[in-house]
């Protein structure tokens, strides 16, 4: 019996890596990273649970590597998880185009930069007007990278690494290797 089994593994280490080699740049401006517009050419392809698997776990694995787990690793991982699904759902019935990927990245963006905010409010005893007015820089910067990648990465991701058949890793189980168990 011939069957194959197709895996986006190699896909999803393709995209983590994009984002984390990007966010260890020196010197790269605060909060300009590409993680929003990675997801979005993802979630066209792995459903809801590898939408959020991809957001949740990109967010696990840098701050592992970087800064350590905390509650802001909780919050942002949910939130890019959540972001996952939500960009699921938007790209479901829609082209994976640079209008589509700004369309939905503006507002995420808008929306993940509202939620997150409160992490210093609510677990540091920030002031809400401190975290208001700081975040308004923060999110400027973050939206003017969720726009670049939106336009130059989002597009070549999802053309040539979510839609490439050439990194898919399949697993093949072949009549003589089914035989051999016998």
């Amino acid at each position: 019996m011939n069957f194959s089994i197709s895996s986006g593994t190699l896909k999803f280490v393709i995209g983590w890596a994009a984002v984390f080699l990007f966010r260890l740049i020196p010197f790269r401006p605060p909060n300009f990273e590409p993680m929003l517009s990675v997801v979005m050419p993802f979630s066209k392809r792995y459903g809801i649970l590898g939408s959020f698997l991809f957001g949740f776990l990109g967010i696990v694995f840098y701050d592992a590597v970087t800064s350590g787990w905390g509650s802001w690793t909780a919050v942002t991982a949910v939130c890019y998880g959540l972001l996952g699904i939500a960009a699921h759902l938007f790209f479901k019935h829609r082209d994976a185009s640079v209008k589509n990927f700004l369309l939905f990245g503006i507002p995420a963006t808008l929306v993940y930069d509202a939620v997150t905010m409160l992490i210093g409010p609510v677990f540091a005893n920030q002031p809400l007007v401190a975290a208001l007015v700081g975040q308004i820089s923060f999110t400027l910067m973050h939206l003017l990278g969720t726009i670049v990648f939106s336009v130059l990465l989002s597009p070549a991701l999802y053309r040539w690494v979510v839609q490439n058949e050439r990194f898919e890793l399949s697993f093949l189980r072949t009549t003589s290797v089914a035989a051999a168990e016998k």
